[in-house]
């Protein structure tokens, strides 16, 4: 709204459009004004020029009428602005505001890029059907499967209101259905019923024009249609690629509308998506020798518009050579006479305007205008066309199409427009097509007549393909009507199957694919078709248009469907074969099978498809449908075309073989010496064909005359072509067994890709699956199924191993018994799986593949959906599946994810034989499934009994009769007895023994189950070999010594055998004399176990002498040779050596910047309503803690609250104090080896120049080669002192330092060491302070110490000199000494805050803060304080106490008011101006007995501070707005709070009289209350400070069962006294009236500003995010809006320390000095300083910034299912997650970004920059 504040102030008066003014004939006008603006404007278009066109367009548009479209009070249409901007701005007649709900009408909603939209998956008729977000939350999605994504460009639409987008009523209430109509299946509509549409009749008007006058009407349509015509005629001239003349005469005689053909020439340089912004602008500024602002403009205007005019003149030379300049980096350039260049600029402000129109209102009509547009789009050209000058190769392609429309036009010219028209043009189709079904029609109609030359644009041509016009058959292929109808008459289908085959074969001239391909081309998969990425939209258009039911029922009722297909098919049959590799690696691996598999899955998502159409065929169809695939196959795999390469596929042989003295005739075939393929589309199709059993069994054939489908087969097909075209699937299963197996090692990484695509979970159900179901069919459609076993048994070359014959075997070792666990799992298969076979609905196979995929444990929804095959996967059934049959364990800590168990009643659902199971997971199902029924039924060993086929109905019924087949029973049985010889003779198992004989037994009892009497008969009687019957190996397994654990499924299968044949087996049966009860096994057990105990036992009776003899090596190794204990602090993590004082060592350790410390805001009532309410102690967990439920409770609610309270990101306001945190990683270093270390990170930086390195050498980083923490210091570490503290009284110790302090003499070393600013600080401890001497050039003994301290110094002197504008602190000026940061207040007394600040709201029972430190904290304060106590003693090196007893007197003549109000002394500042933890650091450095002493001043200082403080805060609020208490709880503390209060301004008259007006306001219990969360901070901090130097001396002390306040406690533990014992302290009453008397009387004290600020009290919060992701965009355009440049970023960016909502990675908010950094490090700047930390609102992550490095990591959004999802890619909903949530505030507290960065960084190797990554 900002553009339109300037833009309307002067009230639009005086301006140069006024309609009065114009003349009777405005569209003559415009026609002249068009024309001959290149000329009057000398061929430059600006943003006037622009602005002119509108003005006349909207003039000629609205003629007198003006006020049908503008307010009354305005005469013209301002510059620049469009109307509908206009419109919407003073809300005309409800523009910009929601539309009137009409009954029927959609919502034609039309999403922007960047806006977020949504689908339901359980409502939506398919993937393309979405709701913007006002409809999504206007409708009810409870427990549905709902995804949102973010539009990536702009264009579709909202599908709400669309009865033929949804499968039942969504209910939204913005878009009611029609009262008369209820909802029906979509597929039955009124709308999808077939009529021809006359082509030269259009849509009627929906709307009422009568009110429309007729002369506004007519102006409407003329100037539309004119706008229509120039933009046609001008594009007509238009190139529809980026080519460069080669020459002069190229550019001179390129066609023009130029009538003067003037030599005037301009480059234009078109946008992409390939280069980035800096490369373009360092081409232009080398090419054009433009400057670098110059090169911005043009790539910014680029980028946003999609071209750009960079240069233009008439020395041709020159330009041809700065465009072939442009062009050599494959940018897009042309170069055009200026005249044609400008009318394309015209024709896109013309198109501009019309987008604008088709949002723009007559009155309250909102459609008139685009039905207007509609009807001139619709309409013919005016004038003939004639292309054969400006194009003559279009101009024959387009002489096809019988007379195209304007919007025909548009169209096959929409390859020639940019970004911005593209979009715009797209936007108004989509409009359109909201407008009636009727118009939806003609639209498609238009759209189908030019959609070949569309797809050639696409395919070929087009720079620029995401916004290609070819997307918009996604809006018009998914209604089921229109798909119905466009491919009806306008053949469609064919249309595309004939682009496929042109595009594939490679039969394309002049970059046009022909139309109608030839037939019989050969592919070539190493040509650019395949290598090409676009021809997959080509692929999901035929998929989307051939999944609408209605053209579904065309394919199955109408032959020339499938005919086509299948030929189509033929094409990809077979390709890109392989061989074997016998003798040599192949040495040049090509990666043209990544293409192929592309092509082909592409293809065969289309034939499932395809092939679920004849669902709605009748058995006649299906059986034609049938035998058309069966013809095509053999026309392949027969070599009956000639499209096989007959040197790699020679004619089909057959042989003979023999099995179970049957001798068959099989294909003879050599998998290991021949060629095969794994892409046989036919044979996919077929598969899907015969699916349909319904249509298949013999009860629906007979009904048509038919016989059954295998006789139908065998009657137009002999048995050699069946096995023939059975063949090439198994060709294909054979080598994938020897794949496995290994025997195709040799071909190298290529063959193991495509056998990892082909049985890939995802893809497997579109290839693998098939070629094993036509397995299975093979056994219904041949009439000897012997034969069909004979031919797996022969095409896996295992003949002799089912013979009995191994060592004549044509595999050697493990190959050999691989290869039979193969043929074995083959068989299991397709005698067993039972999914296809009886067509199981699809809810039920959802629920078997979920079953089986959690049999062996719980997963992520990831992993869970990555075990399924993509079609169930997207099937709406399967969320509600899974919620059935699982239990859900949502993430529980911070690295948790959501779990999905199986429920314990669906294992008996499992089969540890299905066949999507591996080796390994079939193992360890298997165990599971045993374990659980040995719970169950407390059988030690228990049989798994596998289910049988379970088909009644159908042709696949007659699958269980293979059972009966003797060959299969000898395979089983030599499968058993092979390994039963190879045991005997070798006394081992032989390889894939296991696994052999589990799938031997398992086929066994399948046969038991299945055929029973049967079964068991030729188990019993049939001999097959050495004698021998199956019951005879099964007699011998049964109590094999090796092979014990078959033992009870043996049992089982000679108990069922007996029960039909009990003699046979019996007499066979061996039955041991000595069986071992149950009883034996269990004394078995008992022994063992006592075994082992007593080998335990020994163990650790070895393991405690050990021990003890360690310690006392350990002991011995203590004691120096003088018998004194030496001190070890560890080792170091470079040498490894002990760290003692025989060699200098240091802790590692960061100081960083900090800004993390906040300032109680001013006048903010929300703020001190926190401080109030505020935990009494903040050492126990938060009492308002966030919750941690996932996904949180009333999510959706509490956003929808959040949102209307205007604010969704509530931040801290950037008021925060500057200052240095210190953090260690406690490890520590030899100060030798840290030099050398450092010596080493140079050299990687010079070795790893381009790498963007975790650390920077500048600001002395270092990475911990351990941990990889950042570090820049090293800190001495030292023991606590044992120094005693003073224990005379306060009174007393006071009277004698008063006493000793007047018997010294003066000290004008020290004076000089004193700051001139009288704050009583000393000069040495300033960061800048130019006093101080580095190592370098100090001339006294080499010490350790020095060289630490320089490291400090050095780091502390650098964030200084650049942070001087972040300090409010009086301090001299830069050129004096004590200039910069005051080390004892901004880096130790700032760590120690934040130490107190991260751990509010966290602690348990019984403890202080203090004792949830660790030892390396407080090592950390320690070795600050030390470097402080150094600084000192430098200056006082001749002393023999280095200066302390000095500095020492300093510190107490600053607490005693007597000496800092006399003018004997430079201490004019207030002590109550100063901070009293900083007071207490200095006594630490210097005099840490002395602690508790100065302690009890420092915290009444304190309590007076923060009442003038609150003085101040108080007076700026008003007390009604702050919450009350009941009453006064710490009275026990605090004593009377009035009166010390009075007590603490009746010396300061300024505020005197204000603290009365805000006591009486706020009373006591509120004051008191406020006393206690302002000053218990300090508390807090002083005991950190106190353990960390005496921790002996401050010891926690013991509070048993009392569970009192913090306050309380920390006061016990420091020895201070209450507050309420004031009355009684006269030492401390008079020190209390001395620095009260001191303030009131300096001039800190005025009615602006006091001089104390004081600190937040309460815990801190980062900014708030929404629990529900998706809730942010529900206001899109009111939430996320940029403050800098007032627009919604296309990529958001939250700072979640203040909640300042920034553009990301934009160009409209970057540094206009520095262009390489944007608002993110500019905003940061501001609020965190150093560090920031954002939230990507349309990324779904986090962003860290450090110091110019940065880090993307996971945000703290997890999906429904418990997952991470960064960047949306899944686009399901994502919640808040608690836990993760507190850990970002956490990191961000503890100051763990830099570090976290490090981690990034140092973990990546990358030359482009972490933005990069």
């Amino acid at each position: 709204m900002s553009r339109f504040t300037s833009l309307f102030s002067s009230g639009f008066l005086g301006s140069a459009v006024s309609a009065q003014n114009r003349t009777t004939d405005g569209l003559t006008r415009l026609r002249f004004t068009l024309e001959t603006l290149p000329g009057s404007k000398k061929y430059v278009f600006t943003q006037g020029t622009r602005s002119e066109i509108l003005a006349e367009l909207y003039s000629t548009f609205w003629g007198s009428h003006i006020h049908s479209f503008l307010p009354e009070s305005m005469s013209s249409i301002p510059p620049q602005a469009l109307l509908s901007e206009v419109q919407a701005h003073y809300s005309l007649n409800g523009a910009g505001s929601a539309e009137i709900i009409t009954p029927g009408r959609c919502c034609s909603h039309i999403f922007s890029k960047g806006e977020s939209c949504y689908r339901c998956k359980d409502c939506a008729l398919d993937d393309s059907c979405v709701l913007c977000a006002r409809c999504f939350h206007a409708t009810n999605h409870e427990g549905h499967n709902v995804t949102f994504y973010i539009a990536q460009q702009s264009g579709s639409c909202c599908d709400c209101g669309d009865a033929e987008a949804w499968r039942v009523p969504i209910g939204c209430r913005y878009h009611p259905p029609l009262s008369d109509s209820t909802h029906t299946p979509t597929q039955s509509t009124p709308k999808a019923s077939f009529r021809k549409l006359d082509s030269s009749s259009f849509p009627p008007p929906q709307t009422d024009r009568s009110s429309v006058p007729l002369d506004l009407l007519d102006s409407m349509t003329r100037t539309i249609s004119y706008a229509l015509e120039f933009i046609v005629d001008t594009l007509d001239y238009s190139p529809d690629e980026c080519n460069v003349p080669e020459s002069e005469a190229d550019l001179v005689n390129q066609a023009s509308q130029d009538p003067t053909e003037k030599d005037l020439f301009a480059i234009v340089l078109w946008n992409d998506e390939k280069h980035a912004f800096s490369e373009v602008n360092r081409q232009l500024m080398e090419t054009c020798g433009c400057t670098m602002e110059e090169a911005v403009t043009h790539t910014d205007k680029i980028d946003e518009e999609g071209r750009g005019v960079v240069e233009m003149g008439s020395c041709v030379p020159r330009l041809l050579e700065v465009a072939h300049g442009l062009a050599k980096v494959d940018l897009g350039v042309t170069v055009r006479r200026a005249f044609d260049t400008f009318r394309e600029q015209i024709s896109a402000v013309l198109i501009e305007w019309l987008h604008d129109l088709s949002r723009c209102r007559l009155r309250s009509n909102t459609t008139v205008i685009r039905e207007i547009i509609a009807a001139e789009l619709f309409s013919k050209r005016k004038k003939d066309v004639n292309l054969s000058r400006a194009n003559p190769e279009f101009a024959e392609a387009v002489a096809q199409i019988s007379e195209p429309s304007k919007l025909e036009w548009l169209l096959l010219y929409h390859t020639r427009l940019w970004k911005k028209p593209r979009m715009d043009l797209k936007e108004i189709y989509v409009s359109l097509l909201t407008l009636s079904h009727d118009h939806k029609l003609t639209i498609a109609e238009n759209y189908a007549n030019v959609y070949r030359f569309i797809v050639d644009s696409y395919l070929l041509v087009d720079r620029e393909a995401e916004t290609s016009i070819k997307y918009l058959a996604l809006q018009l292929f998914t209604v089921p009507s229109v798909a119905a109808h466009i491919v009806k008459e306008h053949k469609i289908v064919s249309k595309l199957l004939s682009i496929i085959t042109s595009f594939f074969t490679n039969q394309i001239t002049n970059k046009r694919v022909d139309y109608p391909p030839q037939p019989n081309m050969e592919l070539d998969v190493d040509a650019f078709p395949f290598k090409s990425k676009r021809f997959m939209p080509i692929f999901s258009d035929l998929r989307y248009i051939c999944h609408n039911d209605s053209v579904q029922r065309l394919i199955a009722h109408n032959p020339e469907y499938i005919e086509q297909f299948a030929s189509t098919c033929r094409m990809f049959m077979c390709i890109n074969p392989n061989k074997r590799a016998a003798a040599h690696h192949v040495e040049y691996e090509n990666e043209g099978w990544i293409s192929v598999f592309n092509v082909t899955l592409s293809l065969s998502r289309v034939i499932k498809v395809y092939g679920e159409a004849f669902s709605y065929a009748s058995p006649p169809e299906l059986v034609h449908a049938i035998s058309c695939v069966v013809e095509n196959i053999l026309l392949v795999c027969g070599l009956r075309d000639g499209r096989l390469d007959s040197t790699r596929f020679p004619p089909v042989e057959f042989h003979d073989q023999t099995f179970a003295n049957k001798t068959m005739r099989v294909v003879k075939f050599n998998t290991m010496d021949g060629w095969v393929s794994f892409h046989h589309s036919l044979h996919w199709l077929f598969a899907e064909l015969l699916k349909h059993i319904d249509l298949l069994s013999a009860e629906s054939l007979q009904q048509h005359g038919l016989p059954t489908i295998s006789e139908i087969v065998r009657r137009d097909e002999s048995d050699d072509a069946l096995l023939t075209i059975i063949d090439f699937p198994l060709r294909v299963l054979a080598m994938v067994a020897q794949i496995r197996t290994g025997l195709w090692v040799r071909n190298g990484f290529v063959i193991r890709g495509q056998l990892l695509h082909y049985r890939d979970f995802m893809l497997r159900e579109l290839c693998y699956d098939q070629d094993l179901f036509v397995m299975q069919a093979a056994f219904v459609v041949l009439e000897d199924p012997d034969v069909v076993l004979a031919s797996i048994i022969d095409r896996f070359q295992l003949c002799q191993w089912f013979r009995g014959e191994v060592e004549n075997s044509a595999y050697e070792g493990p190959q050999l018994y691989s290869m039979v666990e193969e043929i074995l799992y083959i068989f299991i298969t397709v005698l067993s799986e039972n999914a296809n076979a009886s067509r199981l609905p699809i809810a039920k196979c959802v629920r078997r593949e979920i079953v089986h995929a959690l049999a062996v444990g719980g997963c992520t929804y990831t992993d869970l959906v990555k075990r399924v095959a993509e079609r169930l996967v997207d099937h709406v059934s399967f969320d509600v599946v899974l919620k059935e049959i699982t239990n859900f364990r949502p993430p529980e800590s911070t690295a948790d994810t959501g779990i999905y168990e199986l429920k314990d009643e669906y294992f008996d659902e499992v089969n540890p034989f299905f066949y999507h199971y591996t080796r390994n997971r079939r193992e360890e199902v298997d165990q599971i499934l045993k374990a659980r029924l040995r719970k169950k039924t407390g059988v030690a060993d228990p049989v798994i009994v596998p289910k049988g086929l379970g088909i009644s109905s159908g042709p696949f019924q007659s699958v269980t009769l293979v059972f009966d087949s003797e060959v299969l029973l000898q395979a089983v049985f030599h499968c058993i007895d092979n390994i039963i010889v190879y045991t005997d003779v070798h006394e081992k198992s032989p390889p894939s023994c296991e696994a052999i004989l589990d799938q031997s037994l398992h086929l066994v009892m399948l046969g038991m189950v299945e055929r029973g009497f049967n079964y068991a008969r030729l188990a019993a009687t049939l001999v097959v070999g050495r004698e021998k019957t199956l019951v005879d190996v099964l007699c011998s397994l049964e109590h094999h010594k090796i092979h014990k654990a078959y033992k009870a499924r043996v049992d089982w299968i000679l108990q069922r055998i007996a029960a039909h044949f009990p003699s046979e087996v019996m007499a066979k049966r061996r039955i041991l004399s000595k069986p071992l009860s149950s009883d034996s096994d269990e004394a078995k057990k008992r022994a063992a176990q006592a075994r082992k105990d007593a080998i335990m036992r020994q163990m650790k009776a070895q393991q405690t002498s050990f021990a003890m003899n360690l310690d006392d090596v350990s002991d011995d190794d203590e004691m120096d040779a003088n018998g004194k204990e030496t001190v070890s602090f560890g080792t170091c993590i470079v040498c490894q050596e002990d760290l003692d004082t025989s060699k200098g060592f240091g802790s590692l350790a960061l100081v960083q910047p900090s800004r993390v410390i906040r300032k109680h805001p001013d006048g903010s009532s929300f703020y001190l309503n926190e401080a109030i309410l505020t935990d009494a102690s903040l050492d126990r967990p938060a009492s308002q803690a966030p919750d941690t439920t996932f996904p949180p409770k009333d999510a959706e609610a509490l956003d929808a609250a959040k949102r209307a309270s205007g604010s969704i990101f509530d931040g801290f306001p950037a008021q925060t104090r500057f200052g240095l945190y210190t953090s260690v990683c406690s490890h520590m270093m030899h100060l030798d080896c840290f030099q050398v270390y450092n010596a080493s990170i140079k050299h990687r930086h010079r070795a790893q120049a381009q790498r963007n390195h975790p650390e920077s050498i500048a600001r002395k980083e270092y990475i911990c080669p351990l941990c990889k923490s950042l570090g820049n210091v090293v800190l001495p570490v030292s023991l606590p002192a044992d120094t005693p503290l003073n224990t005379m009284p306060f009174s007393d110790w006071v009277r004698s330092v008063g006493i000793t302090i007047l018997k010294s003499r003066p000290d004008p070393q020290l004076d000089a060491l004193q700051s001139k600013t009288g704050t009583g600080e000393f000069v040495f401890w300033s960061a800048q302070d130019s006093g101080y001497i580095p190592f370098a050039k100090s001339s006294g003994e080499s010490l350790d110490w020095h060289k630490m301290l320089d490291t400090l110094v050095v780091v502390t002197k650098s964030f200084s000199q650049q942070t001087r504008h972040l300090r409010d602190r009086l301090e001299p000026e830069p050129s004096e000494r004590g200039a910069g940061l005051y080390l004892p207040e901004d880096l130790v007394g700032y760590t120690v805050g934040a130490i107190e600040v991260a751990h509010r709201g966290s602690g348990e029972k019984g403890k202080l803060i203090v004792d949830k430190l660790t030892d390396a904290s407080f090592g950390m304060v320690r070795g600050l304080v030390s470097n402080l106590t150094r600084l000192a003693a430098m200056h006082f090196s001749n002393r023999p106490d280095e200066g302390r007893d000095a500095v020492r007197q300093a510190i107490i003549k600053r607490l005693l008011p007597e000496w800092s109000r006399t003018s004997m002394t430079s201490l004019p500042y207030p002590l109550l101006l100063r901070d009293p933890l900083t007071v207490l650091v200095e006594t630490a450095a210097v005099s840490p007995e002395m602690l508790r002493h100065a302690l009890i001043p420092l915290y009444y200082a304190c309590l007076a501070r923060t009442v003038i403080g609150l003085v101040y805060v108080l007076n700026k609020t008003r007390a009604v707005n702050t919450v009350s208490i009941p009453g006064r709880k710490y009275e026990h503390i605090f004593g009377d709070i009035r009166i010390f209060c009075m007590s603490v301004v009746r010396q300061s008259p300024v505020i005197e009289h204000t603290a009365e007006v805000v006591l009486d306001a706020y009373g006591d219990a509120r004051i008191e209350k406020l006393m206690y969360s302002f000053t218990l901070p300090f508390l807090r901090r002083a005991a950190i400070l106190c353990r960390a130097m005496l921790p002996d001396a401050f010891p926690s002390p013991n509070f048993g069962q009392d569970d009192q306040d913090e306050y309380g406690r920390l006061l016990t533990m420091l020895g201070i006294p209450k507050l309420v014992d004031l009355p009684n302290q006269d030492t401390l009453k008079t020190l209390l009236y001395g620095w009260c008397s001191h303030y009131g009387q300096s001039h800190a004290a005025n009615q602006l500003n006091c001089g104390v600020i004081l600190e937040y009290s309460s815990i801190y919060r980062i900014a708030e995010l929404p629990l529900v992701l998706d809730s942010i965009f529900a206001e899109e355009d009111k939430l996320l809006i940029c403050k800098r440049c007032k627009t919604s970023p296309a990529d958001a960016a939250v700072c979640l320390i203040c909640g300042t909502l920034v553009c990301m990675q934009s160009h409209c908010c970057r540094d206009t000095d520095l262009r390489e950094r944007g608002e993110c490090n500019l905003h940061a700047r501001e609020c965190g300083g150093a560090i920031g930390i954002y939230f990507l609102v349309k990324r779904c992550s986090l962003l860290y910034l450090y110091a110019g490095n940065g880090a993307f990591v996971q945000a703290p959004y997890l999906d429904v299912h418990g997952e991470v999802d960064m960047s949306m890619r899944r686009g399901r909903r994502q919640y808040l997650h608690g836990l993760r949530w507190e850990e970002v505030r956490k990191i961000w507290l503890q100051h763990g970004i830099p570090t976290l960065i490090a981690r990034k960084l140092e973990s990546t190797v990358d030359s482009g920059g972490w933005e990069s990554l």
